[in-house]
């Protein structure tokens, strides 16, 4: 068996472990300490706007608390992303409310502003007004997010931005996660940076900082005593992790340059390559982490389960885009506003390996492979196609057995 080339890996640097020993030296183990604070204030500076941070225990959790600290309750309606994986969706069903699922859009596979005006207006005309809007920043690319806030703003409806997969990311110049009302990052293992598990919540707003950092703690008032006069959460970091987040923001600029090098070198391998397509460019103004690498596979020839089977036998990991929200059997009965962008994008979609820590041979037997199954595949239909040439092909095949 060869060895496993994975679709997204941890990748350490040489300071991460530095600040973990620190935590142990001094016994700052439990959550809280001076990792958390430290990876909370490199984050802001990192990315600007005057935002806070609270560093949390996954972005499930962050975005969560961002449900909570928006008052949403049972009985409301949240609109989602519906290309998304399901951690963007899941904390609406927490809250006992329901997900309206919106499209994609062509150009950047994020959310359709268009379907998204659209669901406001049907779902007010109903009298349910949406309390929240959840928009993903998929794969890395920046959703359409001057279009999208205008829209919210218009209505009065506040922004969660999942920018889970996408720290690095700009767009206009500035870092997705701090467009929205409250923005979420994601730290867990196989992002552009990892604290093992872990997130982040975002907010220029400090009070709604303030009272993530609250509700994750347990709520505890402030008391000589434990008291709670709300519901809270174990959803903070720990000093460890955060330690492991510290020495990975070191080399964040690193990793986003490898992960966009690994895209540019899948698009140049593949120029030649009738039904291998990558996603649009959607101008100068959206810079992606491009934290996948992904692909379209459009053919006769061949398809994309070819691909991820050929790929699976040489032991190279990669995975179908996600699966929309609203095909899946938990969400299928909830609103879905769209013509069917996001189911395409499935059918025909892949991760490649794109890790940060992948090198030039392994990114080449990547591309060899599928170039093999490429060229198997368009064999197989030329020959089927030419009677002679299928009798020869069998003699042959026959004979190589054979001998």
């Amino acid at each position: 068996m060869k060895e496993k080339i994975w679709l997204s890996s941890p990748h350490m640097g040489e300071k991460e472990m530095g600040y973990v020993q620190e935590a142990f030296a001094t016994n700052w183990i439990a959550p809280l300490g001076p990792n958390v604070n430290g990876l909370e204030q490199d984050l802001e500076k990192f990315l600007g706007n005057d935002v806070h941070v609270a560093a949390l225990s996954s972005g499930t959790a962050a975005i969560h608390l961002a449900l909570v600290i928006l008052g949403v309750k049972a009985g409301d309606e949240v609109i989602c992303q519906s290309m998304t994986f399901s951690a963007s969706a899941n904390p609406i069903a927490y809250q006992g409310a329901s997900p309206v699922f919106i499209d994609s859009e062509e150009s950047t596979w994020n959310m359709s502003p268009e379907y998204l005006e659209a669901a406001i207006q049907d779902r007010i005309k109903n009298g349910k007004k949406p309390k929240a809007i959840i928009v993903v920043h998929l794969y890395g690319m920046p959703a359409r997010m001057s279009e999208i806030m205008a829209i919210a703003n218009r209505y009065g409806i506040p922004v969660v931005e999942d920018a889970a997969e996408a720290l690095g990311s700009t767009y206009k110049g500035q870092a997705v996660g701090t467009f929205g009302t409250i923005g979420i990052l994601s730290f867990n293992g196989n992002k552009i940076i990892t604290t093992s598990g872990g997130g982040a919540l975002i907010s220029a707003n400090a009070e709604y900082v303030k009272q993530a950092r609250f509700l994750a703690t347990q709520a505890r008032d402030h008391a000589p005593h434990y008291q709670h006069s709300h519901i809270g959460y174990n959803y903070r970091m720990s000093n460890v992790c955060a330690g492991i987040g510290r020495g990975q923001m070191e080399v964040l600029s690193s990793r986003v340059a490898q992960r966009r090098y690994n895209y540019d070198f899948y698009k140049k391998a593949f120029a030649d390559v009738k039904g291998i397509q990558f996603p649009p460019d959607p101008g100068k103004e959206f810079y992606s982490n491009h934290w996948l690498s992904t692909i379209l596979v459009d053919s006769d020839e061949y398809s994309m389960i070819d691909i991820q089977e050929a790929l699976h036998a040489d032991n190279i990991d990669c995975r179908p885009l996600w699966k929309p929200m609203h095909l899946q059997p938990i969400f299928e009965n909830d609103l879905y506003y769209g013509s069917g962008v996001s189911e395409r994008l499935f059918e025909k979609g892949l991760c490649l390996p794109s890790g940060s820590n992948l090198t030039e041979k392994e990114l080449n037997r990547v591309v060899n492979r599928i170039r093999e199954v490429v060229n198997i595949k368009k064999s197989f239909k030329n020959v089927a196609n030419n009677p002679i040439s299928c009798v020869t092909f069998l003699l042959i095949s026959t004979l190589s057995m054979i001998l």
